[in-house]
């Protein structure tokens, strides 16, 4: 495998470092189980929206230590026995892999991504299991807020020019197409992953011709088809869309019609609003008007409060980088260990509260109310408890506060960690694209509009059974002695 293609040291040195100490105390085949979560939604929204697992199973699937790797790794400082690249050498990843589905609503402080195996190979994939579920996973909330406020508009991605480089870019139009987004402008997105891809033109196309008329004129009769005209290079009223008139009439005589105009500076709502009468009084009420400009979920959300006639937004730098939060802070936590042929749960303890975390290998359930047909918590258990999948009366109840309690019993479990890699044979048929953004679309549908909403959302609850946080009780206890 090329170095550069191989992503199997797409990890940081201290997991490399583990992985020796434990091969040298003669650990690296015991058990381990870890979970990756977040602790806090991004945007202050009231939801994320979990992407990432195509990219995620795709590095496990290729995971192989080639000659550049080991070659590499020789030359570290560390002084790595050889018999220890020779055991990388033979490595194969057979562990398990559970994850929530693409697309699907997840919360803070549960599991998105289970993985079981010996703590050597469940050491070496945190980095990147981190690093694309937290990338995509942000990239597809912020889509997703953008997509509530447009209420049914046409959104474009555009974001590929102030990505963070190449992967972000094309894995940042993915995370956008499957949280609602229409098209793509990144044509290599739309090649990979059969995502539609749109564009008009650049303000040189109308400096490098003699008049915006004819740069106008000459762009549609090269593509006759679909025509969007940038009117702003200039004066948008005065210029920019008188032209666009006159160009509409020349596609007219030949059977063809203007699909639309681009406002990509000064002040949109004034503009598309003014710029919507000239082109319904020349009798083009069907040609749209699209938008661009720095434009994010609060901006397009002003904008249409101000009464602005934009059809089609196109959102490119505040959605690719996720400006207003470039991070969403998932970890990745040893929950349970082996120890003489049995799993134990294990805590990391800190005096940050919310930093402590929830022992045990644990499963995560929606509870879907039978009556309303909503969503009404997502519960966590044991590995080993059934009463909730067996629909016995459950008790749910904040783990902060657990006097605030109430219990369910006309309910159905729905569990939310499915099998992706099993024995490191992966087991999950990945969906199309077009699959994952319609489960989305009705995953939306099961939520509460208070939980969805952008400003103020209502706090979506997440539970521990009270044997997992009675374990986490025990454990603290036990650890503060």
């Amino acid at each position: 495998m090329d170095g550069m293609n191989n992503l199997t040291l797409h990890t940081d040195k201290y997991q490399i470092n583990m992985m020796y100490a434990h091969w040298k105390n003669g650990t690296d085949g015991e058990g381990a189980v870890f979970e990756a979560f977040f602790r806090k939604l991004p945007f202050g929204n009231g939801y994320a929206v979990f992407a990432g697992l195509e990219r995620i199973v795709d590095f496990i699937r290729h995971l192989k230590f080639g000659e550049e790797e080991l070659a590499y790794l020789a030359q570290q400082e560390e002084n790595y026995d050889s018999g220890f690249l020779e055991c990388l050498r033979r490595f194969q990843f057979k562990g398990n892999v559970h994850a929530v589905e693409e697309g699907t609503l997840v919360f803070p402080n549960e599991p998105i991504v289970r993985v079981e195996g010996t703590i050597f190979e469940t050491q070496l994939v945190e980095t990147a299991l981190l690093n694309f579920m937290n990338y995509q996973t942000l990239i597809a909330t912020k889509a997703s807020r953008i997509k509530q406020v447009a209420n049914g508009d046409i959104l474009l991605e555009f974001g590929t020019r102030r990505a963070q480089e190449a992967d972000a870019a094309v894995w940042g139009a993915r995370a956008s197409y499957i949280a609602g987004f229409h098209a793509t402008s990144n044509m290599h997105a739309g090649m990979m992953f059969g995502i539609p891809t749109k564009g008009t033109h650049a303000h040189s196309w109308v400096q490098g011709h003699e008049s915006e008329e004819e740069a106008f004129l000459a762009y549609a009769k090269a593509l006759p088809d679909g025509v969007t005209l940038l009117v702003d290079t200039y004066d948008t009223l005065r210029s920019g869309v008188p032209n666009a008139i006159k160009t509409a009439r020349y596609l007219e005589s030949i059977g063809k019609r203007l699909g639309g105009i681009r406002l990509d500076s000064g002040d949109l709502a004034y503009l598309s609003k003014e710029a919507r009468k000239l082109l319904d009084s020349a009798g083009l009420q069907d040609a749209k008007i699209v938008a661009s400009n720095d434009l994010d979920e609060t901006l397009i959300f002003n904008l249409k409060a101000q009464g602005a006639k934009i059809d089609t937004w196109g959102v490119g730098t505040q959605l690719i980088t996720a400006a207003d939060q470039p991070s969403l802070g998932g970890v990745y936590k040893l929950t349970a260990r082996e120890k003489n042929g049995e799993y134990i749960p294990v805590i990391k303890i800190s005096a940050n509260p919310e930093k402590v975390s929830a022992p045990g290998k644990k499963d995560v359930y929606r509870i879907m109310n039978k009556t309303t047909g909503l969503a009404e918590a997502d519960y966590m258990t044991l590995h080993d408890e059934t009463d909730v999948r067996d629909g016995e009366r459950i008790k749910l109840f904040d783990p902060v506060h657990p006097y605030i309690h109430r219990y369910m019993s006309n309910y159905e479990a729905v569990p939310l960690l499915k099998p992706i890699v099993v024995e490191g044979e992966i087991v999950y048929e990945l969906p199309p694209l077009e699959e994952i953004r319609n489960y989305h679309e009705r995953q939306l549908a099961i939520f509460r509009p208070e939980i969805l909403r952008k400003l103020n959302p209502d706090l979506y609850p997440v539970h521990l059974s009270e044997r997992a946080w009675q374990v986490k009780m025990d454990l603290i206890k036990a650890h503060q002695e």
